[in-house]
C-alpha cells in the first residue's frame, strides 16, 4: 500500500506561478501566468471560485499570502506596484495599497507570545462598542462595507512581511497598518519569515557578488524592539488598524454620495437642461418664470416647452427623483460621515493618549503634535460635512417649492383640476421659488458657455468635486453671529481648540487633506522601528545555479521555518552543483546572541529506500536520489521531491523526511567567515537516512515542486511545466480500492479535460464562468452555496 492518499488532479489551462495553502482549511490558492487567482478545495481539486486580472489591480501576480485566520488572502502585482488583501469567502478586493517597487515575497504571521498586559487588552479591545454606535451598512454595497469592517480580524496582532527587489522589507500589523520600513538589505528578497516572538526576522536574498554572479544569501534582522514593546506594539497597531479601516469606510461613503448626485445630474439633463438649452426668445427663462410666478401668465414659447418637453407627468417624476436622491445624500452624510468620523475622532484620541505615556510609546515614535494635528483635521471634514447638509436642506426647501409650484402651474395650463392642497402657497414659499429661480436661471448663460452644460447643480455638487478649485458658489455668512464673533475675538481668532472650517474648499478637498495628514501620522513610528532594527547575521550560502534561471523564484529553495516552539529559525536548501544528492539544514535562534549548536549539517540520500513489501528490493538498492523540492510540513517533518537516477527513468518521488535524527548529530561545523558555505561544504557534517514507508512513486508525471501544510495535513504537487497538479492527504495510506478509485477518477478528469480542449477556449470559458459571473461547474450550484460550503466546512475542519 504506497503511503499517502491521493484526493485530487488537475491538467491546469495556464502554468501555476504560486500555490499555498490555507492554515485553516483545506484550500489552496494558485496564481497564473495570466494574472487570474483560483481558490480550489482540496477534495477532487474542486474550484470554488477564479479572481480575474483587472486593469484596476494588475495582471502580475508575483507572491501570496494567507492571514494566519484563513479569511483574507493576500497577494502583490508586479506591473502595478501594488499589493492587495482579498475576501475568501466572496473573492472580493477589500483594500488596496501601493508599493515603491514590486514585491517578490511575503510572509504572514501570527504572534503568540503572551503577557499580562496583552491579556487585558484583548479582553477590553472592543470597548470602543460601548461608546460608539455600529457603523451603518453602505447603500448598494451593502455586503461590501460589513468585509470592509471584517479587515480588522481576530485582536491578537499577526504581521504581513513583505519584501521586494530595491533592497526594501516592509512590516504591515494586521496587514493594514505599516509599522516598520526596512532599509539596508542587499540584494532582492526570495523568501521571507518573522518569528513568532518578533526577535528577529530571517531573509533569504540573491546578491550579486564581486564577479556579477548571483549568490543566494541568508540575514537575519535583529527586530527586538517589536518584542521589548509587544504591549505597546499591539495597542498601537490595532488602533491604527482601526483608523485606516474607517478612511476605507468614509471613502465608500463618498463614493455612494457621488453615485447619488450623479443620478441627479442625469435626470437635470435629460429633462430641465435640454429645456433650457432649447428656449430660443432672446428674453431669459428665468424673466419668464418670474413671470409666471408673479402674474400666473407664460409665454407661448415657455407653455409649449414645458408642456412638450417636461410634461406633466414628467415633472413629477423628476421632482420626486431629485428630491429621493437628495435625500439619500443627506443620509449617508448623516448616517455614514458623521458616525465615520465621531469614530475616527474617538480612536485618534485614544492614540495621543497613548503618545503622552512617553515611558511606554515614545521609543516606537508616537509624536502626540502630529496626531493632534491628525484630530485637528477630521474636526475640519465633520464641520464640512455639517455645512453640505445645510447646503442640501435649503437646496432641498426650494427645490421642493419650485416643483411644486410648476406643477399646479402647468395642471392649470392643461385646464385640470388642481387638489386644494397644492394650491395654497404661503409667501416663504413664494420666497423659496425666487430664491431658486435667481440661483439656478440667472447665470445659465455664462455657465453654459464656461462648462458645458450646468443647470443647477453648483449648490451640492460642487462640495463632491474631487477638485482643488474653490467652490463656485460658498455658503454665505453675513449675518452669522458666531463667525463674527470669532473674527473680533483676537484670543479665538487662531486658536487650536477650534476646527479650521475652510469656507472655499469642497468637501473632497477637505478629506484628500485629512487623509495625507492622517498618512503622515502613521508614518513616523514606522520610520522609529525600522532605524531601530539592524542586521545581526550575514551568511553566504551558495551562487545561484544556472538550470534555475528559468524557474518561478518562489518555487526555488531555500525555503524558511520558524519553529515556535524551540524559538528557532530552519533554512532547508540544495547545492545541486556541489552535491545534488545532500539536502542541507541551517538553524538559528530567535533571539540573534543565543548561540546554536549544530547550526549547519546535511542529509544523504545516496543511500536506498526502504523496500518495505515491494518484491523489487534488489533494483531499489541501486537506486541513487536528488532533491527536486523540500518543504517543511511541521517542526519535525520535512516533505521532499526527488528524482531518481536517470539509469531508473527518472522516476520521481515524494516523501517524508524526519528531521529529529540530523538534529542529533554530534559532529560540529566550524563556518570559516571568509567564505561562501559551498566552498566548505566538504566539512559539514552529513547524515544518511532511510526513508521507511514514507513515500511513494509518483506516476505518469514529472514532479518537480511541492506546497504543504502540516496542521491540515495535506499536500500539493505541481510538476516541471507548471501545469500538472496532484493533491494528497498525507496523514492517510493509499488502499487498493481507493487507489483503483481515484485512478480511475483521474482518467475520467483527463478525459473530460480533453473534450475541453478539443472545444477551443472551453476551459477558458469555464473559468470566467465560474470567477466572473459566480457561477459553478454543471452539477456545483450556484456561487453562494460554495460560500455555505466554505462556512460550514471552516466549522467542521477547524481543529
Amino acid at each position: 500500500m504506497p503511503a499517502f492518499r491521493q484526493v485530487g488532479e488537475k491538467q491546469l489551462p495556464n502554468p501555476v506561478l504560486c500555490m499555498a495553502w490555507s492554515p485553516k482549511r483545506d484550500l489552496i490558492a494558485l496564481a497564473n501566468t495570466t494574472g487570474e487567482l483560483l481558490l480550489h478545495r482540496l477534495a477532487g481539486f474542486q474550484r470554488v471560485w477564479t479572481l480575474p486580472p483587472s486593469e484596476y489591480t494588475g495582471k502580475e501576480i508575483t507572491a501570496i499570502a494567507w492571514r494566519p485566520d484563513g479569511k483574507i488572502l493576500a497577494f502583490s502585482l508586479g506591473d502595478t506596484k501594488q499589493v492587495v488583501l482579498c475576501d475568501v469567502e466572496k473573492a472580493e478586493i477589500l483594500h488596496v495599497f501601493p508599493m515603491q517597487s514590486p514585491v517578490t515575497c511575503m510572509h504572514w504571521m501570527e504572534v503568540i507570545e503572551e503577557s499580562s498586559a496583552l491579556s487585558s487588552f484583548y479582553n477590553s479591545e472592543d470597548e470602543s462598542k460601548l461608546f460608539l454606535p455600529k457603523l451603518p451598512t453602505l447603500p448598494k454595497s451593502e455586503e461590501k462595507s460589513d468585509e470592509i469592517l471584517k479587515l480588522l480580524g481576530e485582536v491578537r496582532l499577526n504581521i504581513l512581511v513583505l519584501g521586494g527587489n530595491a533592497s526594501f522589507v516592509e512590516l504591515y500589523a494586521y496587514g493594514m497598518y505599516k509599522i516598520a520600513t526596512l532599509e539596508g538589505v542587499l540584494g532582492t528578497c526570495r523568501s521571507l519569515s518573522l518569528s513568532s516572538d518578533l526577535k528577529s526576522l530571517s531573509v533569504i536574498t540573491e546578491v550579486r557578488s564581486a564577479d556579477d554572479n548571483p549568490e543566494i544569501c541568508y540575514v537575519q534582522l535583529d527586530t527586538g524592539l517589536l518584542s521589548d514593546c509587544l504591549p505597546e506594539v499591539t495597542r498601537m497597531a490595532r488602533k491604527f488598524t482601526h483608523i485606516s479601516t474607517l478612511l476605507q469606510y468614509l471613502h465608500l461613503s463618498l463614493t455612494c454620495m457621488c453615485e447619488a448626485w450623479e443620478d441627479i445630474l442625469m435626470q437635470m439633463d435629460l429633462r430641465l437642461t435640454k429645456f433650457v438649452q432649447e428656449k430660443n426668445t432672446s428674453t431669459q427663462v428665468q424673466d419668464e418664470f418670474l413671470e409666471l410666478l408673479l402674474w400666473g401668465q407664460s409665454s407661448p414659447e415657455l407653455q409649449a416647452l414645458l408642456m412638450n418637453q417636461l410634461t406633466v407627468k414628467g415633472l413629477k417624476k423628476l421632482g420626486q427623483s431629485i428630491e429621493s436622491s437628495y435625500s439619500s445624500i443627506q443620509k449617508l452624510v448623516i448616517s455614514h460621515l458623521q458616525s465615520g468620523s465621531e469614530a475616527l475622532l474617538y480612536h485618534l484620541s485614544e492614540v495621543k493618549g497613548m503618545a503622552l505615556w512617553k515611558q511606554k510609546f515614545e521609543p516606537l515614535g508616537l509624536d502626540a503634535a502630529a496626531i493632534e494635528g491628525a484630530i485637528t483635521a477630521v474636526g475640519s471634514f465633520s464641520l464640512k460635512a455639517n455645512e453640505l447638509l445645510q447646503v442640501i436642506d435649503k437646496s432641498m426647501k426650494n427645490f421642493k417649492a419650485f416643483f411644486r409650484w410648476l406643477y399646479v402651474a402647468m395642471l392649470r395650463m392643461c385646464e385640470e383640476h388642481v387638489p386644494p392642497e397644492l394650491n395654497k402657497m404661503t409667501q416663504k414659499d413664494i420666497a423659496f421659488v425666487a430664491d431658486f429661480l435667481s440661483e439656478h436661471f440667472s447665470e445659465n448663460e455664462e455657465l453654459f458657455g464656461r462648462k458645458g452644460k450646468y443647470f443647477n447643480v453648483e449648490r451640492v455638487g460642487q462640495y463632491l468635486k474631487d477638485e482643488d478649485e474653490d467652490l463656485v458658489s460658498p455658503p454665505n455668512t453675513k449675518g452669522n453671529q458666531w463667525l463674527k464673533f470669532l473674527q473680533d475675538s483676537t484670543h479665538l481668532k487662531g486658536s487650536p481648540l477650534l476646527f479650521p472650517s475652510y469656507p472655499q474648499k469642497s468637501l473632497h478637498f477637505v478629506k484628500r487633506m485629512m487623509e495625507n495628514v492622517i498618512e503622515n501620522c502613521l508614518q513616523k513610528p514606522a520610520e522609529v522601528i525600522g532605524k531601530s532594527v539592524k542586521q545581526a547575521i550575514f551568511l553566504p550560502l551558495y551562487n545561484v545555479p544556472e538550470s534555475s534561471e528559468n524557474t518561478p523564484r518562489l518555487f526555488e529553495l531555500p525555503s524558511l521555518w520558524n519553529d515556535k516552539k524551540a524559538k528557532m529559525h530552519y533554512v532547508v536548501f540544495c547545492m545541486p552543483e556541489i552535491s545534488p544528492h545532500k539536502l542541507y539544514l541551517l538553524r538559528r535562534g530567535t533571539d540573534p546572541n543565543r548561540p546554536i549548536p549544530n547550526s549547519v549539517m546535511s542529509i544523504n540520500l545516496t543511500h536506498h529506500l526502504d523496500s518495505g513489501d515491494n518484491g523489487n528490493a534488489a533494483d531499489q538498492s541501486h537506486y541513487v536520489y536528488s532533491y527536486l523540492d523540500a518543504r517543511f510540513y511541521d517542526d519535525e517533518m520535512l516533505t521532499v521531491v526527488l528524482q531518481g537516477s536517470e539509469e531508473f527513468n527518472a522516476r520521481r518521488v515524494l516523501a517524508q523526511i524526519p528531521i529529529s535524527s540530523s538534529l542529533s548529530c554530534e559532529t560540529e561545523f566550524n563556518w570559516e567567515p571568509n567564505l561562501r558555505l559551498d566552498q566548505q561544504s566538504s566539512s559539514i557534517p552529513s547524515q544518511g537516512l532511510v526513508l521507511g514507508n514514507q513515500w511513494r512513486e509518483l506516476e505518469n508525471m514529472k514532479a518537480q515542486f511541492v506546497a504543504v501544510n502540516g496542521i491540515r495535513k495535506v499536500a500539493c504537487v505541481l510538476s516541471t511545466n507548471l501545469r500538472h497538479i496532484r493533491v494528497f492527504e498525507m496523514d492517510v495510506e493509499d488502499e487498493d480500492e481507493e487507489g483503483a478509485d481515484s485512478q480511475n477518477a483521474s482518467a475520467d478528469q483527463e478525459g473530460l479535460e480533453a473534450t475541453m480542449s478539443s472545444q477551443g477556449q472551453g476551459e477558458e470559458e469555464n473559468l470566467e464562468a465560474e470567477g466572473g459571473a459566480g457561477e459553478q461547474e454543471e452539477g456545483e450550484g450556484v456561487f453562494q452555496k460554495s460560500e455555505e460550503h466554505l462556512e460550514s466546512e471552516e466549522a467542521l475542519d477547524l481543529p
